[in-house]
């Protein structure tokens, strides 16, 4: 006679557990959900930086020469009175522009360089009978440029054909005017950005403008274009005088 399996007792969950069982994944997912306070999340794995690859490294490329250690000469203002505790808030812009206009009475190009029109319309700035809106030197702006806790004078002189002379002036300790930037572009806009001056150009190519970084150099004492990029215009916005 054949011997019968051993009796076994069904494993029994209580019904409150079977209950509980499947709504555990649930459970979890909630927990997750609820738990998340806007901490750091795994975004995927991290592109494997590389490094710039030099092209052709065989070739022998130009040399820069080195830097003079005294800087650029400063660009004093000749005929104007010294500036008191580099305080350049006292400074009439006008009289400003009229002294370089005497200094160098035939610059036609270059960073004094405007139109005859022009510098005889900056001479007569101020007389008596002369229109105030006719005057090419535009409301001068204040920052300081240079980290020196002293504002520079901002001067902007309208050009014609929507071009613009931008310059900065810093007085030294001795009280004399130095310009430290000058420059003429066809211009969109300028703006100030922390300690630098910002010019807005056409590029060139439609829909797209060339932006112009101006900083201070420490080793030159001047200001020096440091930053150039073409950016594109938003929807609807034009890059200037040709633009589509």
């Amino acid at each position: 006679m054949a011997s019968s399996p051993p009796f076994r007792f069904p494993v029994r969950f209580p019904v409150r557990a079977r209950a509980a069982l499947p709504a555990l994944p649930v459970l979890l997912l909630l927990v997750t959900g609820c738990g998340d306070t806007g901490g750091l999340a795994n975004a995927g794995p991290t592109p494997t930086a590389s490094g710039p690859v030099h092209l052709w490294p065989g070739r022998k490329g130009a040399s820069v020469p080195p830097a003079d250690p005294g800087g650029a000469p400063p660009e004093y203002v000749p005929g104007i009175a010294p500036v008191q505790d580099q305080n350049v808030h006292g400074i009439d812009p006008v009289t400003l522009v009229q002294a370089e206009v005497r200094a160098r009475p035939k610059a036609d190009v270059g960073p004094d360089g405007m139109p005859r029109k022009t510098a005889d319309a900056i001479k007569e700035c101020g007389e008596d009978g002369a229109e105030p809106q006719d005057c090419p030197v535009l409301t001068p702006y204040y920052r300081d440029l240079t980290g020196n806790g002293k504002d520079e004078l901002i001067v902007g002189v309208r050009l014609p054909e929507d071009q613009m002379s931008v310059r900065v002036y810093t007085a030294d300790a001795d009280g004399r005017l130095n310009r430290i930037m000058a420059t003429t572009q066809t211009l969109i806009s300028v703006e100030l950005a922390g300690r630098d001056v910002i010019l807005h150009m056409p590029s060139g190519l439609g829909g797209y403008e060339l932006i112009n970084a101006w900083s201070w150099d420490e080793k030159q004492r001047s200001m020096l274009p440091t930053r150039e990029q073409i950016v594109r215009m938003p929807a609807g916005g034009a890059s200037g005088p040709g633009s589509p």
